[in-house]
């Protein structure tokens, strides 16, 4: 199982022990506020990346850096090792396609080696569960290519849903209109979004309140089960931009249902970028997402 490494970016928010712990490669997402970028040897931890926003600066998101993933990957290969690389999605961003540009660039000076992208066509910690899964099936001794058909197979059944506190980021980023922002705030209505399995972000509907938000995200994963195929000892993620007590609470729900399996961690500056202080999103198993 050592002829290859899996890496991934920093938008797939796994836990940063995990990182470490099976010494993963991350290719940073970047991020900036005024002229200064963040996301490689600069970074801005979650706290205060979101309590900079609450203040009212406007952060911007960039892709991944070509260099910098080639810099990354051809220490790789010079040590003879193939690569699986667990990609953000490509229609949310470009970074997926730099990855694979940059990969048939070096493989024409490395004929010998493999580098396989798998594209998440999923974000934040719906991309991360990816990661985990495929770091679980390397320690089994599947090949590279055994993991990339088993993501594959399995990619269209990781439900993510999501809510946000505050729909201006969303319509700032083009995700919702200025009229919906504004009545929707006035009213305190929440939106309840999905990733679809094209990779796209779409509104699924909303609700009055946030506890009515934060409970309808359980109700959704409940609704998405598929227990004959996906028991309840996989993973389930719950991400959340600056709101602990918020993601605590919907993890608690979600282990009364009986799954065992359950992490939580930030959302990335990169993504928190267009969902703000205060998104909570649920990543599990199930049905096949729309």
């Amino acid at each position: 199982m050592s002829d290859y490494v899996i890496t991934t970016d920093s938008n797939s928010d796994v836990l940063p022990e995990f990182i470490k712990e099976n010494d993963l490669t991350i290719i940073p997402q970047y991020y900036s506020f005024g002229d200064t970028v963040y996301g490689d040897e600069l970074n801005m931890p979650p706290h205060e990346f979101y309590e900079t926003m609450r203040k009212g600066e406007l952060p911007k998101s960039q892709a991944n850096n070509p260099a910098v993933i080639r810099d990354k990957f051809e220490k790789i290969l010079k040590e003879g090792k193939n690569i699986l690389h667990i990609a953000f999605s490509s229609a949310l961003s470009g970074s997926c396609n730099n990855v694979v540009m940059t990969a048939n660039e070096l493989l024409e000076d490395y004929p010998n080696r493999k580098i396989m992208v798998f594209d998440s066509l999923n974000a934040s910690l719906g991309e991360g569960v990816s990661v985990y899964r495929a770091v679980e099936l390397w320690k089994e001794g599947k090949s590279m290519e055994e993991v990339y058909d088993i993501l594959m197979e399995e990619r269209d059944h990781v439900n993510v849903s999501f809510t946000v506190n505050d729909l201006y980021h969303l319509q700032r980023g083009g995700r919702v209109s200025k009229t919906t922002a504004v009545v929707g705030s006035l009213v305190n209505i929440k939106p309840i979004l999905v990733v679809t399995s094209t990779g796209e972000l779409k509104s699924d509907g909303t609700v009055r309140g946030r506890k009515k938000s934060l409970k309808t995200l359980v109700a959704r994963l409940e609704e998405s089960l598929d227990l004959d195929s996906y028991g309840k000892d996989r993973m389930v993620a719950v991400l959340h931009g600056d709101c602990i007590d918020d993601a605590k609470a919907v993890a608690d729900m979600v282990k009364e249902l009986g799954f065992t399996n359950v992490i939580i961690n930030d959302v990335s500056p990169s993504i928190g970028t267009h969902a703000g202080p205060g998104v909570v999103g649920l990543i599990n198993y199930g049905k096949t997402r729309k």
